[in-house]
This record gives C-alpha cells, sequence and structure tokens, in this order.
C-alpha cells in the first residue's frame, strides 16, 4: 500500500488539473458579459506545501552549491594569513669584510704638455721660409723658420766699422802714452842732473826749478794719457757689446725650437711680416711626459703623497688606464673651494693621450688599518642616528649604531661599530624593530673590497 500512495496523489493531481481546465472552458464560453459568477482557482494546501517544498530545495541546492565553497576557500585564506603571520620573517644576510689595503680616490683633471712655450719674432723682417706647421715633431734647434733682414747686415757692417773705429783710436791713445813716457822719464833725468848741480853752485837755482817744473808736467801729462787709454778702453768693449749684440739679433732671423716637441700652433707662412716680441710665430709643446693639475677636496688631502701612485683613464681611451706618480703638491688649500692642488705626471711615449684631454685620476696610497665595509642600502637612517641591522647567532635583530667614513657611492667604509664577520641585513627597511626574530634564507659573502 505505501508503494500505491504516491500514485494515487498523482492521480488525484491530474484530475484536480483537468478539473481547473474545464472550469477555465466555462469561464472562456460565458464571457466577460455574463452575469454568472466567476469561479477561482484555489490550490489546495498540499499544492502550496508542494510549491514551498521545491522551492526550499532550490534554495539548499544553491546554497549548497555557492556558500559552502566559499566559506570553505575562506577559511582556508584565513588559515594560512594565520600562518604567515605565526611564521618568521625570512632575510638575506651578508658578511661584514674589511676594505682593500689600498686607498684609491677618483678626482677630475686636465691633461697638460709637460712643457709648452710661445715662439715669438726676435728680429723685424719678413718670413723667407717656414719649415714646419702644426703637429710636426721637431728636435732642440731645429730650424723652423727663416726671416728676411737686410737692415740687419748693414747695421752689423756699420757697428763693425764703429768697433774697428774704437780699436785704432785704442791703439793711438797707447802709441801717445809710450811717447809720453819717454818724454817723462827724459824730465826725470834732467831734473835730477841739475838738482845735483844747482847744489854744486854750478847753475843758479831758477834753472834748477824750472827743469824740476817740467819733469812734474811730463808726469801729469803721462797720468792724462794713461787715463785716456781707459776710455779708449772703455769705447772699444762698447763698440765690441754693440757688435755682439747686432751679430745675435741678426742669429735670430732663423728661428729655432728651444727644445724637443710637438708645434701645436703655426701663426705665420712666408711674407708675412714679423714684428720683435709682438708676432707669435709657433707655438711648442713637450708631450713626451704629460701633467694633470686635479683638485683634492679637503677631506681626502690628507692622504695624498709626493711619489704616490696613480691611474688615469681618458673617455675617448676605453679599456686602458695609464700609471703615473704625484710629483708635488701645492702643500697649501684654496680658500675659495678648500682642495688641494696637485700635479700628477704619466708617460706618454705612445702619444695616445694629447694635452686638453679630460681625465680621471684614481691616487692610490697603502694604509695598514683597512675600514670595514658595508652596501649603502644597508644603511638605517632615523633620528636617533644612522645605524645597519645586524644579525645575532639566535637569529634576533640588534640594530647597531655605527659611524662612517668614506662614502664609495655604493658601499661605505665603517669606522666603528661593527666587527669583522658580523651579518647585516642588505635591505633593511623600515618594519625591522629592536629584538625582532628572522629566519635566515641565504649567507652571502662579504662585498667587493673597497678601494
Amino acid at each position: 500500500m505505501k508503494h500505491l500512495e504516491p500514485d494515487s496523489e498523482e492521480l488525484r493531481l491530474r484530475q484536480e488539473n483537468q478539473e481547473l481546465r474545464r472550469q477555465l472552458n466555462a469561464l472562456g464560453q460565458h464571457g466577460h458579459g455574463s452575469d454568472m459568477p466567476q469561479t477561482l482557482w484555489k490550490p489546495s494546501p498540499l499544492t502550496i506545501l508542494a510549491i514551498v517544498l521545491i522551492l526550499t530545495i532550490v534554495v539548499a541546492f544553491a546554497f549548497l552549491a555557492g556558500y559552502l565553497p566559499f566559506e570553505k576557500r575562506r577559511n582556508v585564506i584565513a588559515a594560512e594569513a594565520q600562518q604567515q603571520e605565526a611564521a618568521l620573517p625570512r632575510v638575506n644576510v651578508i658578511e661584514v669584510g674589511k676594505a682593500s689595503s689600498e686607498s684609491e680616490m677618483e678626482v677630475p683633471g686636465n691633461i697638460q704638455a709637460i712643457t709648452e712655450a710661445p715662439i715669438l719674432a726676435r728680429a723685424d723682417g719678413y718670413i723667407g721660409r717656414r719649415l714646419v706647421d702644426i703637429g710636426d715633431r721637431v728636435q732642440s734647434g731645429q730650424l723652423l723658420a727663416q726671416i728676411d733682414a737686410p737692415e740687419l747686415d748693414d747695421q752689423a757692417v756699420q757697428i763693425r766699422a764703429n768697433r774697428d773705429q774704437a780699436k785704432a783710436a785704442l791703439e793711438q791713445s797707447k802709441a801717445s802714452y809710450e811717447q809720453g813716457k819717454t818724454d817723462a822719464e827724459l824730465a826725470r833725468v834732467t831734473a835730477e842732473r841739475y838738482t845735483r848741480l844747482a847744489a854744486q853752485g854750478i847753475i843758479s837755482k831758477q834753472d834748477n826749478d824750472q827743469y824740476q817744473a817740467q819733469h812734474q808736467s811730463k808726469q801729469a801729462a803721462l797720468l792724462a794719457l794713461e787715463r785716456g787709454i781707459a776710455v779708449q778702453q772703455a769705447n772699444f768693449a762698447a763698440a765690441e757689446a754693440n757688435l755682439a749684440r747686432a751679430q745675435k739679433v741678426a742669429a735670430y732671423r732663423q728661428v729655432k725650437a728651444p727644445f724637443a716637441g710637438v708645434i701645436t700652433l703655426r701663426n705665420v707662412d712666408a711674407g708675412a711680416l714679423v714684428t720683435t716680441g709682438s708676432t707669435l710665430m709657433f707655438r711648442i709643446a713637450q708631450t713626451d711626459v704629460l701633467r694633470i693639475y686635479v683638485n683634492v677636496p679637503q677631506t681626502l688631502a690628507g692622504s695624498v703623497r709626493v711619489g704616490q701612485a696613480a691611474r688615469i683613464r681618458v673617455s675617448n681611451v676605453s679599456g686602458k688606464e695609464f700609471s703615473g706618480k704625484v710629483v708635488r703638491t701645492a702643500n697649501s688649500l684654496d680658500p675659495t673651494n678648500r682642495t688641494l692642488l696637485t700635479e700628477v705626471q704619466v708617460p706618454n711615449s705612445a702619444g695616445l693621450l694629447i694635452p686638453g684631454q679630460y681625465a680621471t685620476v684614481n691616487l692610490i696610497s697603502p694604509r695598514a688599518n683597512a675600514p670595514l665595509v658595508i652596501p649603502s642600502d644597508a644603511m638605517i637612517v632615523r633620528g636617533e642616528g644612522t645605524s645597519v641591522a645586524v644579525v645575532r647567532d639566535d637569529h634576533t635583530v640588534h640594530l647597531q649604531r655605527v659611524l662612517v667614513g668614506r662614502d664609495y657611492g655604493d658601499r661605505l667604509e665603517v669606522i666603528s661599530g661593527l666587527q669583522i664577520g658580523d651579518h647585516i641585513i642588505p635591505n633593511p627597511g623600515d618594519v625591522l624593530i629592536e629584538g625582532a626574530k628572522v629566519e635566515v634564507s641565504q649567507k652571502n659573502p662579504a662585498p667587493a673590497q673597497a678601494k
């Protein structure tokens, strides 16, 4: 009987459905204007219960199909969040190491020739020949140009004639002196003879006095002739000096190189008029050895020493470094920019460097106590000062105060606060606090040594 109950219920529902259709047909046949009362469909309580049951099943299925997976997923996310909160933060650490035993500081500088000089005209005239041009290498004493100046030859002839005239006058003065010397000697002998005769009373005193005066006159004339010789000697020496000067000026018509080097400037050509001391003809530079002047900041000036090694790099000579050394310093800071002027010399036998280039100079000096070095991004700067995050053996973070030395950009020197072998966090950020527990995921060796 229990198996027949569903069929009976289905049959009953069909009968009610047929009854409803019949009523609807009847209403349609009577029309809207019919006076017959309309019969409304009233579902049975069982029908309402079935509809409610179906809706409940649909809602329950929707709940089971949507809400439960969402709730499960939310519980999983919450569990993972709790696990992450409970887990220790994972960090990478690096080992603190020492800087290089050589200190290196990089400063810019300008390359200059070790010796450079302008060559000006020393004689008035016209350029007869020009034998060199810019870029030519010349030796010391090599002829660079020839100046034509015929008037210098005429002047030299006149000065030579004046010299010969002064020489003749000197010779004449010497001859007159010899004659005066003979006359003075004769006057002396005569005066002595008359002195003896006057003493014997043979001649009068008047005659004796006359010969004595004549002797004194000859002596005075001899002294005058001697001084005349000195004057003529001075005139002859002046004439000789004028002739020598004229010869030197004439020699300046041949323009020669004062030292071995390269012609870097040429301002004249054949036929050009040049004036003594004002016409710049050439400029010559010695480039076998070059000098570089650098300005070392005050903070680094104490580490610069004469003889200190240096490495030079030039941008247009890529991949090559040149060796040089410090040859002198100003031993005084420039008060305007607080820098020490330092001269570095570098050999240039290959000619790869040229004056006027911009260069980067690395000054190298040994140091006995090399400081510690850390990456610059490991530094924590806060209101209380600078510090680094040190990870201890128990995986506890300690914010260690440090004193920073030189700054190399990507690296920093640490003067105090750390020891060799300490492990620090390279990028601590602002979330790490004193005493926080961390999990070390990777230990890296010390960074590249700073110089």
